[in-house]
């Protein structure tokens, strides 16, 4: 177990790290199970993926301490599904969604198919737009789930 703050290796029932004085689970920077340093209000370790809160979480042999584990947790850069579906249900044609979504390819090829097709291909927005209304599509290009 590692301490939060400085990253020490601290013995798992200790109350604070005996390198740097702070309460076990207290500050936000390093990751308790490796060591490596996180992201502020980052959710899991980029290193080895142990989350940093108290969720469900792999049993490591220890009791994690409770570290204000937010369940309510969203990526600030996380997409409006509502947004995106209504995008391409009203301006599909234009590739807009996938735009918002950040598929610049896709969006691109979506106004060179509406035009070569004098309008047919705009059923492919729209079409697209259902799909994230319905979740069939629920991630950005960047792998972010839609919220």
């Amino acid at each position: 177990m590692f301490c939060k703050n400085c990253g020490k290796e601290v013995n798992p029932g200790a109350a604070v790290c005996t390198s740097c004085g702070v309460q076990v689970g207290g500050g936000m920077n390093f990751c308790q199970n490796c060591g490596n340093q996180t992201a502020p209000g980052a959710a899991v370790c980029t290193n080895c993926g142990m989350g940093l809160g108290n969720g469900p979480q792999p049993n490591m042999g220890y009791q994690q301490p409770n570290m204000g584990y937010n369940p309510q947790y969203q990526n600030p850069n996380a997409k409006s599904k509502m947004a995106a579906g209504l995008l391409g249900i009203f301006l599909g044609a234009y590739g807009i969604h996938n735009f918002y979504l950040g598929n610049t390819g896709r969006g691109i090829a979506q106004i060179i198919v509406t035009l070569v097709t004098c309008g047919v291909g705009s059923l492919w927005g729209l079409i697209e737009g259902i799909l994230i209304l319905c979740g069939s599509i629920n991630t950005d290009a960047d792998g972010n789930p839609l919220v």
